[in-house]
């Protein structure tokens, strides 16, 4: 009878264990999927900026805030970091494939408006502090 009263309260004690990791990791995924995945899109021009970066909204919410910048500033940092970016997509013999996946399709000639514009020059600040990269241009 000791041996069957030990064995339920070891299985029972590993159960609520396990139940509670389990609880808490469907919780973690998905608030962090939720609160660090930002979503900018424009079916009439076609484009689509999606950022899944743990810590990137809670980063933002630190940096200057929207209109501190001119638009013009802006375009031409994103510009800069844009085109360092894709030549590192392509020589992954010096850079990690891991860091630069895909290259960024950011055309010069249209009209982004602000938002994306500032969702995309913070992304690259971001990353370079995040991941100890230094694009030309681009403050850390």
């Amino acid at each position: 009878m000791k041996y069957l009263l030990f064995f339920i309260a070891i299985s029972l004690a590993i159960y609520s264990c396990d139940s509670t990791k389990s609880t808490m990791k469907g919780e973690t995924n998905t608030s962090m999927t939720e609160n660090d995945t930002v979503r900018i899109a424009n079916d009439s021009l076609e484009y689509e900026i999606l950022i899944i970066e743990p810590g990137f909204n809670s980063w933002l919410v630190t940096q200057q805030p929207r209109g501190y910048y001119g638009l013009n500033y802006l375009e031409n940092k994103n510009q800069f970091f844009v085109s360092e970016y894709n030549q590192r997509v392509f020589n992954s013999q010096r850079y990690p494939s891991e860091l630069y996946p895909q290259q960024i399709n950011y055309d010069y000639n249209t009209d982004y408006g602000y938002e994306v514009n500032y969702l995309l020059y913070n992304y690259f600040v971001y990353f370079q502090q995040k991941y100890n990269q230094r694009l030309p241009s681009g403050r850390r």
